[in-house]
């Protein structure tokens, strides 16, 4: 692809990204304006800044590499992905809203009455947010240096420079219409040349795989495969609910009612969007294998208009979708720097530091540091990146929000080590997988899966260590529990009210 049309692209993003952040600028005044865009966004508006923000790296370019090297079976992943907003709305949306919190730490404290559950809620959030926004700038930077040939670290650093001036300026209500118009980019940007790429393939006669042949993947295959598949759908059916970025999103719906509403959107969104990326991965197969050889599955969704369309076309169909993918990087960083920058300004620079100030200061930290670690941490698939901060929620968050909205046993000293051993288990994996120190056989896949155990190990632990703690049960949980699951529109008997 041309370097010229690529980098017109991603100018014309950044562009409407800025002027559309600079819109949302004039609204953003109060604390509250920047963590939770004052609990007045609408559904139809959420749902589309949800589905900017969750379509990430991995769904715009890592769905398409994992069909391309490994085959159907990596059709999990954005089942999951999607699955879990229907775990979601079933367990967790409205009564998450009714909480009246902010931030996970701040749910957390609520409704277990502990500073220490909100301590060690509060370092998770900053770890599941930083490795998640890791492959968003591995990704920025593989995107950026296929189509304009720059090193691998300029991409991350303009979307992270991107994303601070929003984030600095207009916080959440800023972010709400920048991420609602990417989304539409996104699926713009993969449905338009897709559309050519199909008409490309009937044109030279609807050519098609060998029989069998999607069942085997052209990279290495898995040890044990089928635990891996069961491991990928509990981690990604459990593990949106524990992503910071998509929990605080529903803190911004003025009531539990409209959070149901919005996560109905989304799986509706989510469906449409995620018909596109295998549509890539198949072509892949036949008109890019070389790909997999090289280690470049994840530029295929870049790739392949250019090889396939040619000439002018192919180049303007390419850029588009450098554009996409740029939009996908942007607003998932977006919304994760809100969720880390808010836990980051209210539990980690003290009771000294508050406001708009401190959430300003608490962004850059929120920037730098993973992208940092995404320059140094070079060759991890951005897919696989994602996952594994997917079996991270799913083994810490997950039993916390479950337990913590419909068990009123839950005590502070059964969630802390919950979430320790949930934590420990699940970032050990992680780390060693990052490592590459993994070996083939039965400890390859459980290291490199590990949400499979890890996560029924963290809901065991919680749910022993609640137990055996009768004594430490918050004083208030029934009054909680009856805040968390009575409708708004229900007026309740509250008594005779003082004079």
């Amino acid at each position: 692809m041309s370097p010229a049309f690529g980098v017109v692209a991603v100018l014309l993003v950044v562009v409407a990204t800025l002027s559309i952040g600079a819109y949302g600028w004039r609204f953003s005044r109060t604390t509250s304006d920047f963590f939770v865009a004052s609990r007045s966004v609408r559904p139809a508006l959420n749902a589309s800044a949800i589905g900017g923000e969750y379509l990430s790296a991995a769904s715009f370019l890592g769905v398409a590499g994992l069909v391309l090297a490994f085959g159907t079976d990596m059709l999990w992943y954005p089942v999951g992905w999607t699955a879990g907003y229907l775990v979601l709305l079933v367990l967790v949306a409205a009564p998450l809203r009714r909480s009246g919190a902010y931030t996970l730490p701040d749910f957390a404290e609520a409704r277990l009455e502990s500073r220490s559950v909100r301590g060690t809620s509060s370092l998770l959030v900053v770890g599941v947010g930083w490795l998640y926004l890791m492959p968003q700038f591995q990704g920025a930077g593989l995107s950026l240096g296929t189509v304009a040939g720059t090193p691998p670290w300029v991409g991350g650093t303009v979307v992270g420079a991107v994303v601070l001036v929003n984030v600095l300026f207009g916080g959440m209500r800023s972010i709400t219409f920048v991420q609602a118009f990417q989304y539409w980019l996104k699926l713009t940007a993969l449905l338009v040349p897709a559309m050519f790429l199909l008409a490309v393939w009937r044109g030279d006669g609807s050519p098609a795989l060998a029989d069998g042949a999607w069942a085997s993947p052209l990279d290495s295959t898995e040890a044990h495969p089928l635990y891996t598949t069961y491991s990928i759908i509990v981690a990604t059916f459990l593990g949106t609910m524990g992503l910071p970025h998509v929990v605080v999103r529903f803190y911004t719906n003025p009531d539990g009612r409209t959070a149901r509403r919005t996560t109905l959107v989304v799986l509706a969104l989510l469906g449409l969007f995620y018909v596109l990326p295998p549509v890539y991965g198949a072509l892949g197969r036949l008109y890019a294998p070389d790909l997999v050889a090289a280690g470049a599955t994840d530029t295929v969704v870049l790739e392949l208009p250019a090889r396939m369309v040619g000439g002018l076309g192919g180049e303007l169909l390419s850029a588009l979708t450098a554009a996409g993918a740029f939009a996908a990087f942007l607003s998932t960083s977006s919304g994760l720097t809100i969720a880390v920058a808010g836990v980051i300004s209210q539990d980690v620079m003290g009771r000294r530091f508050r406001g708009v100030r401190a959430f300003q200061a608490a962004a850059v930290v929120a920037v730098v540091v993973p992208l940092g670690l995404a320059v140094s941490a070079e060759g991890v698939g951005v897919a696989r990146a994602v996952g594994l901060a997917f079996a991270v929620a799913a083994s810490t968050f997950c039993p916390l929000l479950v337990l913590g909205i419909w068990w009123r046993r839950l005590t502070d000293v059964g969630a802390i080590a919950g979430m320790v051993v949930g934590g420990l288990l699940s970032g050990a994996a992680v780390v060693l997988t990052l490592l590459d120190v993994a070996r083939p056989g039965w400890s390859g896949a459980l290291l490199s899966q590990p949400a499979a155990w890890t996560v029924p190990v963290a809901f065991a632990t919680m749910v022993v260590g609640s137990l055996l703690t009768p004594s430490r049960l918050p004083a208030h949980v029934s009054r909680t529990m009856v805040r968390l699951h009575t409708p708004e529109a229900v007026a309740l008997d509250r008594g005779p009210q003082p004079l």
